[in-house]
């Protein structure tokens, strides 16, 4: 009689970017070193030529790359709103 015994090991990789701006009219887009990524869905947007022009393509509309630029803005930094309530003790 043989007794199988699997051992399952999980390996975990994580990867951190720096967020530079977002786009103003569509907060969950945010622009990172070089490519547009979605924070909604966790996938990185690919640049588009279409119609002589380039861009992305954005909730399902094409915007160049011109339109973009002007629609930027630096993120706001994002505090827990925890920190402020924690009282220390005397």
């Amino acid at each position: 009689m043989y007794i199988h015994i699997y051992y399952r090991v999980m390996n975990t990789i994580t990867i951190t970017y720096t967020i530079k701006f977002e786009v103003y009219f569509a907060p969950n887009y945010k622009w990172l070193d070089g490519f547009l990524y979605n924070a909604k869905t966790g996938r990185i947007i690919k640049q588009v030529y279409q119609g002589g022009s380039i861009g992305y393509i954005i909730d399902g509309k094409f915007k160049t790359l011109k339109l973009l630029r002007k629609h930027l803005k630096k993120p706001r930094s994002i505090i827990p709103h925890f920190k402020h309530h924690i009282k220390t003790p005397l």
